[in-house]
């Protein structure tokens, strides 16, 4: 199964860079088996308030959201998360929230998470981390 980060959701709504936007909505439409995080889900509709001055509007969002519904298998927290962000939390130095995404990566079977961020913590056993916007 195969998972994105927020940033891969808000480049699909982002005209400021139209090389990534058509990446990530390539990337975005040829996952079959996409996993949906509810943190991921919920930092993506704030974070896409902020593409408001560009022409972006929430209604959009929510449109989008509702097709990755139709699709994604949706993931909720559980304690089990946060165990293994603690645990993730002591091995490494990350911040909460990437831990919390990695955690529930590992925890849901999650093969492949695509961000843009977190490549930079390297692999982990079971979970590759990749770039979708790498060249």
């Amino acid at each position: 199964m195969n998972a994105v980060d927020t940033n891969v959701l808000i480049y699909l709504h982002d005209t400021r860079d139209l090389v990534k936007q058509a990446k990530a909505a390539a990337l975005v439409k040829s996952l079959n088996d996409g996993v949906l995080f509810w943190q991921v889900a919920c930092e993506y509709i704030a974070a896409s308030r902020k593409l408001k001055p560009i022409g972006v509007p929430e209604s959009e969002i929510w449109k989008n959201l509702r097709l990755l519904q139709s699709s994604w298998k949706l993931v909720l927290p559980e304690w089990r998360h946060l165990d293994r962000a603690e645990m993730l939390l002591q091995q490494r130095a990350l911040s909460f929230w990437d831990a919390l995404i990695v955690a529930i990566a590992l925890e849901s079977g999650i093969t492949i998470l695509y961000s843009e961020d977190l490549v930079s913590l390297g692999n982990f056993p079971g979970l590759r981390l990749v770039n979708p916007f790498a060249p």
